[in-house]
């Protein structure tokens, strides 16, 4: 069984009942068009499979698996949207989804990355963000910055810790959170929310295809 969670920039595979387990991640645009897996999940999902899964639900069953607090708000920080769910006493209290304040947040971090040539993981937390509601239109702020003489490196910190605290308010500012998505690996971004956070890596949505994938073979199997 074949799994697919189909992101808009990088597209995430797991094999269930190979010898090799690991994920594999491709570039969307790398992906051949003729791909078709038995569960999916993500904004293109449903072009690929007949078995479809909520990306909000596949979130939810990924915390349910990777997190051992029964009280946590998982937030998920995509290339198109942001959204996240939480738990109180082991059951979904709340949950949101944002494709527009979120709008293409990954995707704008990791373009202005290529374009400028910068690496996140030398970049410090500046003192002050820029205020920053949208990736796209949010980028305005870096380029008047720089014609005032910011530079570059610091016109995109200011324009990352705006986005993080975006997100921060997005999902009701709590003392902790953990992190899904490619973003984890950005620690820039993760270093600019006013609180703690713990990065669950980018296969969270995997997971939760996984343990829905144990629920169907369940009932099949006592059917």
């Amino acid at each position: 069984m074949i799994l697919g969670d189909f992101g808009t920039s990088y597209i995430k595979f797991l094999g269930l009942g190979e010898d090799n387990t690991s994920p594999v991640i491709i570039p969307a645009n790398k992906l051949p068009r003729d791909t078709r897996v038995s569960l999916a999940t993500g904004h293109n999902g449903k072009r690929f499979s007949d078995n479809y899964v909520n990306e909000l639900i596949a979130l939810a069953r990924g915390g349910e698996s990777l997190i051992p607090e029964k009280d946590f708000l998982l937030l998920d920080c995509g290339s198109r949207d942001i959204k996240f769910i939480q738990y109180q006493n082991g059951q979904l209290k709340d949950m949101g989804w944002n494709a527009e304040c979120g709008a293409s947040m990954g995707f704008t971090i990791e373009l202005l990355k290529r374009y400028y040539d910068l690496d996140y993981q030398k970049l410090p937390v500046p003192e002050k963000p820029f205020s920053v509601t949208c990736g796209v239109l949010g980028m305005s702020h870096i380029f008047d910055a720089v014609i005032n003489g910011i530079s570059v490196e610091e016109a995109v910190a200011k324009f990352v810790k705006g986005i993080a605290l975006n997100a921060y308010r997005f999902a009701g500012t709590p003392a902790k959170l953990y992190l899904s998505g490619g973003l984890c690996d950005n620690p820039l971004f993760v270093n600019s929310f006013p609180c703690k956070v713990v990065p669950l890596g980018r296969f969270v949505l995997l997971k939760g295809l996984e343990m829905e994938a144990g629920t169907l073979n369940k009932g099949t199997n006592n059917s």
